[in-house]
């Protein structure tokens, strides 16, 4: 096949075959087709879009560039989320294992933060000796034994998507829509689940900013999955302020840690039931009750110690990772909290250190913010809106301002 005529034909506007689409992944990911030309494909997919049987194509290929999670005959269901990512958006640390209390397997495999956003192998790795790098014959058997684990994508699963991503964030095409799609799919679908449920987030801390968008790209990885004989269900979740009361690695752990004893704070722990009951057999009743009863508790810390992780540190992780500075940001006014804005406070917690601006940045466990109040809530005069964890005196000046600007209370 010839490349430049593939280029122009979706720079005109239209479909690609199967066979074209394979030829162009196949050629990228072994280095046959260089760089420059990949840029223009992904540039005219930018502009022109794909349809969803393209994509269907597109995520098939990518996914079938590397291995595939197999199972033994006869093995319970496999289930798993993806979350668009958020700021405070630590649900996976808890359903994963609450989804496994239920006898479905789990495999979840996650990734990192990089911007804002959080990523949920950061906020594991901040249990010390959390180990994400286990290879698939360790994975499965732990499958057998405790129905989930949690780690990182390995240089096996889905190249395809690692080099055309890293080319896409250099080239101006991230936001592509098709492109994003078979991105996502491809990871989720290599895991060879029978069911999967995308929390697919917008406002000012999301990818998405609108309703309508984030609707878009839930319904396009809905048909894209159910082409490929997954069973996907979606959320469309608000991401104006954090998730829960806490934003930061370890901070966030404590949050679940909290949730899996019965407690945290009320959205966190109703948009984990939204999501557990869309993949779960169990109704929603049940797996409130193994938040309460201590049922996904044990089964947290049973995936925690069979990833190499120091359960006994869970409960005093806080400690563990103590910033240096924690400071009350206080209210100016009594009032109502009308905006504690998401974006913003996502921002000033990559200014601490608790994200990356670049992907070889180093995390800092410690810092991020808690006690975070809800919009809606009372506020009283020099009350904390919430408590600002810094390294140092110099991160705290520079995130000072932007909680200024993140946060309104209104008499």
């Amino acid at each position: 096949m010839h490349v430049p005529s593939l280029i122009e034909k979706k720079r005109e506007g239209h479909e690609l075959t199967k066979e074209e689409i394979e030829f162009l992944i196949e050629g990228f990911t072994s280095g046959a087709i260089p760089d420059y030309q990949m840029s223009s494909w992904a540039m005219a997919v930018f502009f022109k879009g794909m349809t969803p049987v393209e994509t269907q194509h597109l995520t098939t290929a990518m996914m079938e560039s590397g291995s595939v999670l197999e199972y033994p005959k006869n093995s319970p269901p496999k289930v798993d989320k993806h979350s668009t990512g958020g700021i405070g958006d630590k649900t996976s640390l808890v359903l994963a294992p609450l989804l496994a209390c239920d006898e479905n397997w789990v495999p979840m495999i996650s990734g990192r933060g990089l911007g804002i956003t959080g990523g949920t192998l950061d906020k594991l790795e901040s249990i010390p000796g959390f180990n994400i790098h286990i290879d698939e014959r360790r994975a499965l058997a732990q499958l057998k034994s405790i129905g989930v684990f949690m780690i990182g994508q390995s240089a096996d699963i889905c190249p395809a998507d690692k080099k055309l991503y890293a080319l896409r964030d250099v080239t101006g095409t991230v936001p592509s829509q098709p492109l994003i799609v078979a991105s996502i799919m491809s990871k989720k679908l290599a895991e060879s689940l029978d069911r999967l449920v995308l929390d697919v987030k917008f406002g000012t801390g999301a990818f998405m900013k609108t309703r309508k968008e984030a609707q878009q790209l839930a319904a396009t990885m809905t048909k894209v999955g159910e082409l490929m004989g997954v069973e996907v269900t979606h959320l469309l979740s608000p991401m104006d302020e954090p998730l829960g009361r806490t934003v930061g690695n370890a901070l966030e752990v404590t949050e679940c840690v909290e949730v899996l004893q019965g407690g945290g704070p009320p959205d966190l722990v109703k948009l984990i039931l939204d999501l557990a009951e869309q993949v779960s057999n169990a109704k929603r009743t049940q797996l409130g009750d193994w938040l309460k009863d201590g049922t996904a508790w044990k089964k947290f810390i049973s995936l925690v110690y069979a990833q190499d992780g120091d359960a006994s540190s869970l409960e005093k992780l806080g400690e563990v990772h103590r910033a240096p500075l924690i400071q009350p940001f206080m209210a100016k006014t009594t009032g109502k909290v009308k905006k504690m804005d998401a974006e913003t406070i996502g921002r000033a917690s990559l200014l601490l250190g608790g994200g990356r601006q670049t992907a070889d940045d180093e995390i800092d466990f410690a810092v991020g913010f808690s006690g975070i109040k809800k919009i809606g809530e009372r506020i009283e005069k020099d009350e904390p809106l919430l408590m600002v964890h810094a390294r140092t005196d110099q991160s705290l000046r520079l995130v000072l301002p932007l909680l200024e600007k993140a946060v309104e209370v209104a008499a």
